[in-house]
């Protein structure tokens, strides 16, 4: 078994913790804060970064690499369980103040994700159901890529609509520039263990076969 940096725990929640200090004070500044008549690009920008800066560690560093391959899959899916919250996107269309082409899909996706996820870590979280949880936590990503794709787009889609602008100052705002990408990222991780299951029974196989010569 390969052993992982104990280090990366805590730097790893260090930096979870400075990121979201970080997207909170930037929503009180009103970083994030445009015009409905713009795409709300300082909004994307946080929301692509984090994504971008994981991927690009995971792929350079091995002992990182090591680190999160060996996070508990279960407990990585069993957090997807609080986007059950994306009713609160249902109330917001309700009140007016979010538009429907947006709060929608993205409220009932999130309800989808969050409602299965504890049935999703209980079951599927192992190799023998590798398709189907991967298959899970795709279906996970393209829920949070829809909302995100909607929330910077309906204003053109719907320019008379109710605007999205909402979203950019907080409390929403924390939800595009700090929950979505964690996300995000989390279910990456998923699959990327689901993928090593794989060639660790590939492995197993050919150990075996080999033996058995």
């Amino acid at each position: 078994m390969t052993k992982t940096n104990p280090n990366y725990g805590k730097l790893t929640a260090s930096l979870i913790g400075a990121w979201f200090i970080l997207s909170l004070a930037a929503s009180a500044l009103h970083v994030f804060d445009t015009d409905p008549s713009r795409p709300p690009l300082p909004l994307g920008v946080a929301a692509l970064a984090p994504i971008a800066l994981f991927l690009l560690w995971f792929a350079a560093s091995d002992s990182f690499r090591q680190f999160v391959l060996a996070l508990n899959p279960r407990t990585l899916t069993f957090l997807q369980a609080w986007r059950i919250a994306g009713l609160a996107f249902l109330a917001l269309y309700t009140y007016g103040i979010l538009p429907g082409l947006f709060a929608l899909p993205a409220g009932w996706g999130d309800i989808v994700i969050g409602a299965t996820a504890p049935l999703v870590a209980m079951t599927l979280a192992n190799p023998d159901h590798r398709r189907s949880f991967i298959l899970w936590q795709v279906l996970g990503i393209a829920d949070l890529v829809t909302a995100v794709t909607l929330g910077a787009t309906a204003g053109l889609i719907d320019p008379r609509g109710i605007p999205t602008s909402p979203m950019t100052v907080l409390p929403l705002s924390l939800i595009p520039t700090f929950a979505v990408p964690l996300l995000f990222i989390l279910h990456i991780i998923c699959i990327a263990q689901a993928r090593h299951w794989r060639e660790q029974r590939v492995s197993c196989v050919g150990e075996r076969l080999a033996a058995s010569v």
